[in-house]
């Protein structure tokens, strides 16, 4: 066995920072919960996610502590973490630039500058002209320690730019409008902004949506440029604390779409931006379990819908004139096993990207024909995007297709005569040969009978005789699909003997909208049961043993490692959970955290429900840390993260090292300067990566 108990290096006279104990008890439904390390949540947590600096300086110290002890006991690795850092960052095309998209008589991409850790919005009139950068984000981060660009768009007439960015992590995003003949910004507003924004067709005003104090988005704005915020109108509010806003334009720029959502409801507005002063159309009034997407093309609208238990979707259609559910005609029908996964709308094209058999599928059908083709793909295993057009009179789809083993290709597909056109193939610098690898789709048998799709990478050489090193990565929540898509990154883990699996485990819409509906609510436990089934199949299929097995997980991943780790920590060499979701009882009955009341349809309402409460204690991780062996664990979290609070992976940790019973290395790493998504820069964020790499290397002892 490579996993070792203790790093040869590991100082064995400093102690691990122990966090203070502070009992603290409550009761629910006849149940005491203690709580010894409630005190990590700052009293002034909103404040703190808005401002860094505010932290209490008890629980600053004790996370900068924390920090500390890992940049101790993980220097043996700094000279490989350097290493691997190369490694990657080598793999990367430094002067990178994506395709230009065509908008009128302009086109328009972003590049990088060799070494520049953030992109460089930039046009063109015509290929031989030069360029004109619109918004250098190098030299935006520059004035900042943290800088984060959400959205960056153009005004219909191509003379201002209006962008969002994020300068601590909370994404709380600043809204900004620059003029493009000048370079100056014209209009700087809100502070408190979701970051997704909308011109008007006057290309004066701009639709936006902000935040409530408990990082809600909950409004739909419109500010006219040079006036004063606090007289931007209120175009929506949405009023059930349960629902989120969102908003996007339509593909023909006509329609100003607003989507109200929590994660089985859904209802939608629309504003014709041509016509003046109009009010919001309801399409569907909301329906508990009623999930629909508009998406117009002139006076018709599609509707990608699962009305009258379409569990996995379909497509009906319907005129402006007359939006109500009873007119909805059926243009795609519900087919089980087929999930519709999104629509790209054209004047004569619609364009489903869905998934069968596991496999996404990209399909073509014209309006008025009605006539479908599929675009065909040949490995066993791969990932497909759509790419939003800047044109809505075009017969050119724009699409991305990955492998395990195939990097990056974005195509350009002539929907008339049904021909690609390769535009783009992502270069890795320092080489890469995919006839080196080997990418399989193997099934793991559930506890149920159910087989559980498991997506695997490994060097041609690799033996699998079961000596082999393993990270098993995972999710598994919210229907998200963990993609079978190409990672440089995994490189420097499969170079050195690894071998690279994903769990498709249910919790995730991989097999349809019922492998996601299997594993939320009461069912949730069997996200856990099929990643160790997963390992276990690994396993017996000689691809790795028990205790070389490290698991990755991240947010609602990072719920499945600690649930994992509590299960069977005797199958894992290590485990990372990346911004874990790892408190789930106390945070899924905290309503005032941002995301406690959308969150509900997912996990259950334990505040209202004994049944629910029971439920997501039995798993909850830091509920069932017990006193047992753990393996290596590294936890991660950000200050200013609105999504998992940084108390919540500060907690995990704070219990497991009070009650586990081995030897073995636990570390937190708080980034004290970003939120959810760690740091934003393309470099940077490669050194967060390095440091996870190293860890679960020196687990295996593959450092020396």
């Amino acid at each position: 066995m490579l996993r070792k108990e203790t790093p040869i290096s590991m100082s064995q006279k400093k102690y691990p920072p122990q966090a203070e104990v502070r009992p603290y008890k409550y009761e629910k439904f006849g149940i005491t919960v203690e709580d010894n390390y409630a005190w990590l949540k700052d009293d002034n947590w909103q404040l703190v996610v808005k401002n860094p600096g505010k932290l209490s300086s008890d629980i600053r110290n004790y996370l900068e502590s924390e920090n500390e002890y890992l940049e101790t006991e993980m220097e043996h690795t700094k000279k490989f973490q350097e290493l691997l850092f190369s490694e990657m960052k080598n793999r990367v095309k430094e002067d990178d630039q994506s395709v230009p998209m065509v908008d009128g008589s302009f086109s328009y991409f972003q590049r990088f500058d060799i070494g520049g850790e953030y992109p460089i919005f930039c046009r063109y009139q015509d290929e031989t002209a030069n360029e004109e950068i619109l918004l250098n984000c190098d030299m935006e981060a520059d004035k900042h320690s943290y800088f984060k660009i959400a959205s960056c768009t153009h005004s219909d007439d191509h003379q201002k730019l209006a962008y969002a960015i994020d300068l601590n992590g909370s994404e709380r995003f600043q809204l900004l409008v620059r003029d493009l003949s000048t370079g100056k910004n014209l209009d700087t507003w809100s502070t408190d902004g979701r970051g997704d924004l909308v011109w008007g067709c006057d290309n004066n005003s701009i639709y936006y949506t902000v935040l409530d104090e408990n990082h809600r988005p909950f409004r739909v704005l419109r500010h006219t440029l040079g006036e004063p915020s606090d007289t931007d109108h209120i175009i929506y509010e949405e009023s059930d604390p349960g629902f989120f806003l969102g908003i996007s334009r339509s593909q023909d720029k006509r329609f100003l779409v607003i989507n109200s959502h929590d994660h089985t409801t859904s209802e939608v507005r629309i504003i014709d931006l041509i016509e003046k002063n109009q009010s919001p159309i309801l399409i569907s009034p909301r329906k508990t379990g009623l999930e629909y997407d508009v998406f117009p093309v002139g006076d018709q609208l599609f509707i990608l819908t699962n009305i009258e238990d379409a569990e996995d979707f379909k497509i009906v259609e319907t005129s402006i004139k007359d939006t109500s559910s009873k007119n909805w005609q059926e243009v795609v029908p519900y087919e089980p096993g087929r999930l519709i996964l999104g629509l790209l709308e054209f004047e004569k094209y619609i364009v489903r990207l869905e998934r069968k058999n596991g496999l996404p599928r990209i399909i073509i059908r014209n309006i008025n024909s009605k006539d479908e083709h599929e675009i065909s793909f040949q490995e066993e295993a791969y990932d497909l995007s759509l790419i939003a057009c800047m044109e809505f009179s075009t017969h050119i789809l724009r699409f991305s297709y990955s492998s395990m083993t195939t990097p990056l290709e974005v195509y350009d597909y002539d929907m008339d005569a049904r021909t690609r056109v390769l535009r783009k193939k992502q270069e890795i610098p320092s080489g890469h040969d995919p006839a080196n690898y080997v990418t399989k789709r193997l099934m793991a048998e559930a506890h149920d009978g159910e087989l559980i799709p498991v997506s695997i990478l490994y060097k041609a050489d690799t033996k699998i005789n079961g000596s082999s090193p393993l990270l098993l990565y995972g999710y598994g929540a919210y229907g998200f699909s963990v993609p079978a898509s190409f990672s440089p990154n995994r490189l420097s883990l499969v170079d050195r003997g690894y071998i690279y699996a994903v769990a498709h485990i249910r919790g995730g819409t991989e097999k349809g909208y019922g492998w996601y509906l299997n594993g939320k609510l009461d069912k949730k436990i069997n996200t856990f049961r099929d990643f160790i089934s997963a390992a276990e199949m690994l396993i017996e299929e000689k691809y790795t043993a028990p205790g070389k097995i490290s698991i990755h997980g991240g947010s609602a991943g990072g719920l499945l490692i600690g649930a994992c780790t509590n299960m069977r920590p005797e199958l894992w060499g290590a485990a990372v959970g990346e911004v874990p979701f790892v408190d789930v009882l106390t945070t899924i009955s905290d309503a005032s955290l941002p995301l406690t009341p959308p969150e509900w349809p997912e996990w259950g309402n334990p505040i209202d429900d004994k049944k629910a409460f029971n439920y997501i204690r039995s798993y909850s991780p830091i509920d069932n840390v017990s006193k047992q062996s753990y393996p290596w664990i590294l936890a991660t979290g950000g200050i200013s993260d609105p999504r998992v609070t940084y108390w919540e992976p500060a907690k995990w940790v704070a219990k497991l090292r009070a009650n586990k019973t081995d030897s073995n290395p636990l570390f937190l790493k708080t980034n004290m300067e970003a939120g959810h998504g760690g740091s934003a820069g393309r470099f940077q964020r490669l050194k967060e990566i390095a440091l996870v790499y190293a860890f679960v290397l020196d687990a295996a002892g593959l450092i020396e």
